[in-house]
């Protein structure tokens, strides 16, 4: 069970990694190879291309999916022993999820070998390898390859062991790259409706055996050359420049601090004992010792975790649980409750370090500063690595510790510099603990994003968007109460009168409050609650809710195609693709299919930022039938059947839409937008994720012109 949820989770993630086409860096062939008249070897060979790994069977499923070997027919045989595996291994410990990992790199193909013996040569074995796929940037889905072996009559030896070439006995499928390659038109059953024996796919499907063909000819081709000149935007990623800043922004906090602050003038003075030069040249060593000491901890934290773990980490519920766990204990330190402490040994002998002088002293008075300001840089540096990490960005943690250093480092370096400059410091005092406190109810505010996260993905439901929302207006509300003196934590000094500065963040406090209130609007228009734009990708989904009730849809419509329902903002759509075809070509209009998921991010920052501008809503609602594909839908199809361009099993209702997805746009990245006529021919190019609502009026809107000219033409 325990599997299943994580995998679950990985599907939810991965299939929105961004890409403009299918990668598959896995290809499996399969060997029957004799050892004896009733004993054999199953081989299973992974050809892994460069730069990406796959993990083995004995990695726990704690950590990373491990591959594994499904059979669903082996009447005929006796497993003998476990499977041995063999190729470029790497292994150790993944400090974040506390197991052992082991993976095979490119450097050698990945073979895992599973004795058995025979009992009746005459049953085929069939199943299936699962397994799961990462470079250093991304994870890809676990997939599926699927594999049947043929025992040969009266114990001869199978043809051509060493190869799939020629192989008979070996029925090679799953994701190599040259199978299912020939035309499936000749000898197929073309699917006119609806069929019993096929009741999850529609229209224009093709059925040949146990093979379905998902190609609709005309969306191909009009794909790759569309009726227009429309579209045409790529998807704009954040660089990282922002994480840099982020991490900058941390830096000039935390020198803020009451652990930091008041080391300024202690440090500056002692550099400038010495001449004016040696004493900006020794700050400006020990700003970048400080710089290097940070930096180093980003670099080993990349290093160690790894950009697999790192990548995984957005979604994976276990990971958000934890994070909530530890903003919370970061939260009650900064109130005062308790400190977060390094070993003073630690502080010692790096003090005992720093007094040999030169510039080993002054790196390790550096080191010295790292360590007994840990109490309050180590929450603000954790969750700047947390906010870096769980965007999967590979050198997240290394720039968020340069920008945090370098904010750190710049004073020490500029005051050496120009020591003058200290008499235009604040004095140290009460207003630095309230820097702490301050930034307390910050940590308790984002802890509730993670655990959120972990709600949503694990399906539990309990913390909704009118929850999420009150527990922030709540933290923000009792901060404004404390910067406004009414409430006191155990390091608070007594407070005389209020500073302009202290108002002014109670004043800021205040408003927030106010602007968090107005997230239980309702729009009358969507018949959802408006969603902030400050919380977007911070609060739950706006219909994600407890309390309201999606808006019924048309009973007649319903009866005759009961997918149709209401998606986000209660918009009119399809959830199949040929009932929204046969319900467009009804009312004669285009349709636009929304290729999304159930985790989607940037599918809900569209929803909620994007189509509920009331003309795009209108155009959605009124000049096109809407068609949301969800590829994550864990609903079981009636049959399975092969998907005849992939060699995979479709086997619930997501895999059906990222197969038609994928064979008809050659594209399984989500959101994907896509404006096509009635008659299933490309009115423009796709439009995948880009922020801002007049480019995607402007999609909409150019598609529906280009739409009547063609219709006005053929007439």
């Amino acid at each position: 069970m325990k599997q299943f949820t994580y995998i679950s989770v990985l599907m939810i993630m991965f299939s929105f990694q961004a890409s403009t086409q299918i990668l598959n860096p896995i290809k499996w062939k399969f060997e029957l190879e004799k050892i004896n008249t009733t004993q054999y070897n199953l081989k299973y060979i992974a050809k892994v291309d460069k730069g990406w790994t796959v993990y083995s069977q004995y990695t726990s499923d704690d950590g990373p999916v491990p591959t594994s070997i499904n059979y669903e027919s082996i009447e005929g045989i006796e497993l003998v022993g476990k499977a041995i595996e063999t190729g470029y291994k790497k292994e150790g410990m993944d400090p974040f999820f506390g197991v052992n990992v082991i993976k095979f790199t490119a450097d050698k193909p990945f073979i895992i070998i599973q004795k058995i013996r025979v009992k009746d040569a005459s049953k085929p074995i069939i199943g299936y390898v699962n397994f799961m796929a990462c470079d250093h940037e991304k994870c890809l889905p676990p997939t599926d390859a699927d594999f049947s072996f043929a025992i040969p009559p009266d114990g001869a030896a199978p043809l051509n062991s060493k190869t799939n070439e020629n192989l008979e006995n070996v029925k090679v499928t799953g994701n190599d790259e040259d199978m299912a390659k020939k035309d499936s038109t000749s000898s197929a059953n073309i699917i006119p409706g609806v069929d019993s024996n096929l009741s999850d796919f529609g229209v224009g499907a093709i059925i040949n055996g146990d093979k379905i063909d998902q190609k609709i000819p005309s969306l191909l081709s009009t794909y790759e050359s569309p009726l227009s000149t429309c579209g045409g935007t790529e998807e704009k990623k954040e660089g990282l420049l922002w994480t840099f800043i982020f991490g900058f922004i941390g830096g000039l906090l935390a020198l803020l601090t009451p652990c930091v602050f008041p080391m300024l003038p202690i440090t500056i003075s002692f550099f400038t004992k010495d001449t004016k030069r040696k004493g900006w040249v020794n700050g400006l060593i020990y700003g970048a010792s400080i710089i290097v000491i940070y930096v180093l901890i980003g670099l080993l934290i990349t290093i160690f975790i790894g950009p697999e773990a790192l990548n995984r980490l957005s979604t994976n519920w276990i990971a958000n649980t934890l994070f909530f766990v530890i903003f919370i204990a970061f939260a009650f330190s900064f109130f005062g409750f308790y400190e977060i402490t390094l070993p003073s040994s630690w502080s010692t002998g790096s003090d005992r370090l720093a007094d040999k002088g030169g510039l080993i002293g002054i790196f390790f008075m550096a080191f010295t500063l790292a360590l007994v300001s840990f109490s309050c840089t180590g929450p603000i540096i954790g969750t700047a690595i947390v906010q870096a990490a769980t965007k999967g960005e590979y050198m997240g943690p290394f720039l968020v510790m340069l920008g945090f250093s370098s904010a750190l480092a710049l004073p020490f370096g500029l005051f050496a510099a120009f020591p003058a400059w200290l008499n235009t410091l604040p004095k140290s005092g009460s207003w630095m603990n309230s820097v702490k406190v301050v930034l307390g109810f910050l940590e308790l505010a984002l802890a509730f994003k993670f655990l959120s996260v972990a709600d949503m993905t694990n399906g539990w439901g309990i913390l909704k968007y009118e929850l999420f929302m009150g527990i922030w207006i709540a933290v923000f509300a009792a901060m404004g109460l404390y910067l406004f003196g009414f409430i006191k934590f155990p390091h608070d000094s007594p407070l005389k009168k209020l500073s302009i500065t202290r108002m002014a963040f109670g004043a800021l406090s205040v408003l927030l409050v106010f602007y968090l209130s107005t997230a239980f609007r309702i729009n009358e228009k969507t018949g959802d609650y408006n969603a902030l734009g400050l919380m977007s990708g911070l609060a739950p989904p706006a219909h994600y809710n407890f309390f309201i009730k999606p808006q019924d849809v048309d009973a007649s419509i319903k009866s005759k195609y009961p997918s149709f329902s209401k998606c986000a903002n209660n918009i009119n759509c399809f959830k199949d693709y040929f009932e929204g075809i046969s319900y467009a070509k009804e009312v004669n209009k285009p349709v636009m299919l929304d290729f999304t998921g159930h985790g989607c991010v940037n599918c809900r920052k569209t929803e909620e930022h994007i189509w509920v501008d009331d003309r795009i809503r209108g155009i959605l609602n009124d000049s096109v039938v809407l068609i949301s594909l969800y590829v994550d839908e864990d609903k079981k199809l009636s049959t399975v059947y092969i998907s005849e361009h992939s060699g995979r099993k479709l086997r619930n209702v997501g895999n059906k839409w990222a197969d038609f997805q994928i064979v008809n746009f050659k594209q399984n990245s989500q959101p994907l937008y896509v404006l096509a006529t009635n008659d299933q021919k490309v009115i423009s190019k796709p439009r995948p994720f880009v922020e801002g609502i007049d480019g995607y009026l402007q999609f909409l809107e150019c598609s529906l012109s280009e739409n009547r000219k063609n219709q006005t033409e053929i007439q």
